[in-house]
This record gives structure tokens, C-alpha cells and sequence, in this order.
């Protein structure tokens, strides 16, 4: 679930739990539009979080790794 699934979970919890006067027998809608808000919050503090660290810059010349170089040589034939 990205950024736009959890916004529209948020949304649509909302509009059940504040716009509506809908009752269903056996379940509580606005229980039901609460949770809705606390799973769309909570998946979105997790998909920022694991975009943030995905997504870190390196700050200096020593964060970057060194690259290496193979180098293969035909006649160096061991057996």
C-alpha cells in the first residue's frame, strides 16, 4: 500500500466516522471509520519511514564505497 492507498483509507474513515449517520446492525461505524484512520496512519508513518532511509543521500566523500576493479588475464591459467 503506497502513499495514495493510505491517504484514501484516512479519507474514507473519516467520511464514515464524521459525515455519515448510517447504522448497521452488529457493527459500529464509527468504531469502523476510527480504525480506518489508525490503519491509514500507521501504514503511512511506514512507508515514509522505509522511503526515507531508502532514499538517503551520502553525505561525505567517506560513505561511498571504493570501487573495485577485476581483472582477468588468459595466460594466467592455474591448475
Amino acid at each position: 500500500m503506497g502513499i495514495g492507498g493510505c491517504i484514501i483509507l484516512i479519507g474514507v474513515g473519516a467520511i464514515i466516522t464524521f459525515a455519515t449517520d448510517w447504522h448497521a446492525k452488529g457493527v459500529n461505524m464509527d468504531l469502523l471509520g476510527l480504525i480506518m484512520m489508525a490503519v491509514g496512519v500507521i501504514g503511512l508513518a511506514a512507508y515514509v519511514s522505509i522511503f526515507k532511509r531508502r532514499r538517503v543521500p551520502p553525505t561525505s566523500e567517506g560513505d561511498i564505497p571504493p570501487v573495485v576493479e577485476e581483472r582477468y588475464y588468459p595466460s594466467d591459467r592455474r591448475y
